[in-house]
Parts: structure tokens; sequence; C-alpha cells
């Protein structure tokens, strides 16, 4: 396996700067000039004055070294809590009747298409700041950069059909002259939620925020949005592009906190009546919380929360597709998606091939800090998942799984790197695979039928993704139906685009992102009777 040098920076120097401000709840950061100095455009994080009180951003790809001289830090940015949430959504609300109201669909389709042109031009920059404060390698960070514009592409096209706010449908009367000539009209008419309430998490930056804010704003919705504390400069690149794209005052707003104000923030959003609606993707425990305090003012709710997908390998299956599959599903992000697969089920006569043909993929990972060449996995985002990924996989095999490959974390990379692993004869019972992972461990069992492999698939509380590889089409339209999730790949390890419906079944959240069905989130039904 290939690994990567650990004494790969000099120590930060750091300049003191502002995060671009556009309003009076600005976020405000000091930067390192490591992160800077590799900008063409650092406006699109910085002006001149300092901040006052701030939270730190950390390089999760950073060295043991860094991390105790204190240089892993790249950025302050501003810590905002409930005052600063009271304000934003204020505003939000002060800008709403006149976006909803006094804008034409053509014309919020052509600030979309402006604030995507404006993110390409960035791509690289942004691409570069998201790969250190997130850890992915720069490679998967110019892929979100395309995947995060396409929302805005696909909600700059949907705001003009006839499914956007403003559009509607005609029925039919049921009601009748009394000659029997029809009388009436009756229509729907689609309006704006109001002023939405996003938050976001770090594992996706750029394109969990434009999946929430690009049909928000086409359906004519302000929006307060709350990054993740870990990845906020993402967000505030973002938020200087949307005002350089002609995005009013008050229509998208910014709120940045830190871990220990995230909490006050999120329950102000939920319990501000202003705040007709929530977005939240993140963690099912989270998701609860949301739901619970949204209930008294009664918010519409969309909720992606998290996974634990199965990934079904049948007897019949093409292995070459398979395995590819599987490190595109599993390995991305380090695995750290709400989508990766997480419980391997492969049928017992090509388990080993299976297996042995994944191991020998795995070893041409290369590992390492996301800036560097030739690097396509990252590290785990922070201390505390790291730990609980080394726990779970020391746990897995205390209890009887075989470690194949890797199973110990890199420490001479830095305290967040973890070895690509694969574990077999992986106990059901077992914390990893019982619980989602985020992390890159492949934990296997075999199957001997299709109606076990269905029933372990489905022994789970949360039912966002699963996979399945079988060259049988009947198998794929039975098997796709048995399972309990909201998505299915098939012979295929990425299947999210902006065009397709996004969001997952039992413990997994409500709603949906993506596709006209995300729009729809976004918008009330008012039905209108005409006696004429």
């Amino acid at each position: 396996m290939m690994l990567s040098s650990s004494s790969r920076y000099s120590r930060f120097a750091t300049t003191t700067l502002m995060v671009a401000s556009f309003s009076n709840a600005a976020a405000f950061s000091t930067a390192s000039s490591r992160l800077t100095s590799i900008l063409n455009d650092p406006t699109l994080i910085t002006c001149d004055s300092p901040p006052s009180q701030t939270f730190d951003v950390v390089d999760p790809g950073a060295s043991a070294v860094q991390f105790e001289d204190g240089t892993a830090v790249i950025a302050h940015v501003r810590r905002m809590g409930r005052d600063d949430t009271k304000n934003a959504i204020n505003r939000a609300h002060m800008a709403l009747p006149d976006w909803r109201d006094k804008t034409t669909a053509a014309y919020r389709s052509g600030i979309l298409s402006e604030w995507s042109s404006l993110i390409k031009e960035s791509a690289e920059d942004i691409a570069k700041i998201m790969t250190l404060e997130s850890g992915k390698p720069l490679a998967e960070s110019r892929g979100e950069v395309n995947y995060g514009t396409s929302f805005l592409d696909y909600y700059a096209a949907e705001a003009i059909r006839p499914n956007s706010a403003g559009g509607g449908f005609i029925s039919p009367t049921p009601f009748a002259t009394p000659d029997g000539a029809p009388r009436g009209k009756m229509m729907a008419i689609h309006e704006a939620v109001g002023v939405c309430g996003l938050i976001t998490p770090w594992n996706f930056p750029i394109a969990m925020i434009t999946r929430k804010v690009g049909p928000a704003l086409a359906a004519g919705c302000t929006c307060v949005l709350k990054p993740s504390e870990l990845t906020p400069l993402t967000a505030i690149a973002l938020e200087t592009l949307a005002k350089r794209a002609g995005v009013p005052e008050g229509v998208f707003e910014l709120v940045t906190a830190d871990r220990e104000l995230t909490r006050e923030v999120g329950d102000e959003l939920c319990t501000n009546s202003i705040i007709k609606k929530i977005s939240f993707t993140g963690s099912t425990p989270v998701g609860k919380l949301l739901m619970k305090q949204s209930s008294d003012t009664m918010k519409r709710l969309s909720l992606e929360l998290g996974g634990n997908a199965s990934f079904i390998v049948f007897d019949d299956a093409d292995l070459d597709v398979a395995v590819n599959a599987a490190m595109s599903s599993k390995f991305r992000n380090a695995g750290q998606t709400c989508v990766c697969s997480d419980r391997f089920l492969v049928h017992k006569s090509v388990e080993e091939e299976f297996v042995a043909r994944l191991a020998e993929k795995v070893g041409e990972i290369k590992i390492g800090h996301g800036l560097e060449d030739g690097v396509n996995m990252g590290p785990v985002i922070s201390t505390v998942p790291m730990k609980n990924l080394s726990k779970k996989v020391d746990a897995a095999i205390s209890d009887g799984a075989t470690c194949v490959v890797g199973g110990s974390p890199l420490v001479d990379l830095g305290p967040n790197f973890f070895e690509p692993t694969i574990l077999t004869n992986v106990d059901t019972n077992s914390l990893i695979w019982c619980t989602e992972t985020f992390g890159p461990v492949v934990a296997v069992k075999a199957f001997d039928s299709e109606d076990e492999a269905v029933a372990m698939a489905n022994d789970s509380s949360v039912g966002l993704a699963s996979y399945i590889c079988t060259r049988d089409m009947s198998r794929i339209f039975r098997v796709s139906a048995a399972l309990e999730c909201g998505i299915v790949g098939v012979n295929e390890g990425i299947i999210s685009n902006a065009s397709a419906p996004f969001g997952g079944v039992k413990e997994s959240g409500l709603g949906k992102e993506g596709s006209a069905l995300g729009m729809k989130e976004y918008l009330n039904t008012k039905y209108v009777f005409l006696n004429c």
C-alpha cells in the first residue's frame, strides 16, 4: 500500500483577515497564509478587519506535530449565537416579500445561473478551500464543485416550469348549474413556503448547500443557512459569490457557530415562528431532536439522516463490476458519506474471490493529505470519530471477525488517518455492522439465499441506500422492490445526481432533495375555487 509522507507542511504564518461581509451577521475569520496563499482570489473568504469572538477551523489532514503546535488551524471564523440567528431570520423575513412577490421565476432562474457560473469560475479555489477544511482529496473536491453547481443549474431550469412557484394546475369542476353545465373553475396554485432554516453537514461542504438553497431560492423562499462548524469556509465563499451574482440582501443569510453554540442556533431556527421550513442533513439523533423542536410551530421538514447501506453481491454478479462499484461507494471521502456501503453481503460461492479482488484494489489506494498529488483517500474528519472507528474495528475483531486488510490508524500520517480495512465473518450484532460506520471499513458477511440477503439488508432501523450486484434482470426488480430503502444502486456505486430524488425511509428521514420533488419541498399549494 502506498502511503504519504507526514512531514508535508512548514509552520503556518497567519495574517489578520476578515471574511467578506454583506450583512450585519457576516461571518468573520482570521485566515492562515497557508490558505490564502494558494487561492487565486482570497477575497472569496477575506477582507481587512479582524473579528472579535471566533472559533478555529482545522485541517483534518494535518500531522500530529501541527496539531500540537497549533499550525493545523487554517482559520478563525466568527462565533455566532442565538441573537445573531434572530437577526438573520428577521432580515430574511424582511427580504421575503420582494423576493417572493416582486421577482419573476425567470429572474430568479437567471440569478441561480449566474451564481453557478461564478462558482465554476472559482472552482479551483473552492476545491482547495474544501480540501483543507474537510480533508477530502483535491480531485474529489473538484468533482464536488461540479456536483454542487449541477443543483443550481437544475433548479434554475425548474424555477420557470409549471410545477414551481406561481404554477399549478386547473381541475375539472364537480359542480353543475341547474341545467347541468359545469359551474366554476378549480385552481391549485403553488406558492413559496416562506423563510427556511437550512442546516448542512461537513462531508459535502458545497453540494449540501446548493441542494437546499437552490430550490429554496428558485421557489421564491428566503433562507438562513447554518453550515457545519467543521467546514464553514466553503459556505462563506458560496455566500460571497451569491452576492456577486445578484442575490439581494437578506435573501441568503449565513450563520456560523462553533460546536458549543450550534445547539442554540438550531433551537432558534426550529422554534422561531418566522421560520416556516427546516431542511437538515445529518445524524438521525439530531434529526429527531430538530423534529421535536419544530413541532410547536408545525414547520415543514426535510430530514436527510443517517444510513447503514447494504451492498449485496449475488452469485451471478460480474465481480469486476461489483468490485469497482464497491470501491467507489465505500472509499469516496474515506467512507464518510451517508450513502456509503457499510454492510457487505456476499454470496458464499463468490465471497473468497470478491474479497481477494477487493483487497487488491484497496492496496492501490494512496493515502495522504488531500492537496498531495496522486492521493485518493484523505483523513477521517476529526479525533472523536477516529477513536470511535478504531474501537468499532477492534471490537469486531474481538467478536470473531477476520481482518484481511488494514485495521489500524496511520499515526505516521497524522491523528486522523485510518487504513482502508476489510473485515470478513463479521458478527451481525457488532457495532461495525449495526451502526453507520463513517469510515473506510468494509464489513463482510456471507449469505446462502436471496431471501436471507434481503432479510439481513432490511434488518436495520434506517433505510437510505442499498446496492445490489447481479446480472439477473428479474432479480434486479424483485430485490429492488423488497429492499426497505429510498435509493437503490444496481451494479453501480455512485448514483446521486441533481435530477434524481434523494431521500430515505424508516429513520433515515423525511422528504426528498434533488429532482422536481426537491422543489416541491419548498412550496405550499393553495386551492382556489372561482364561481364564475
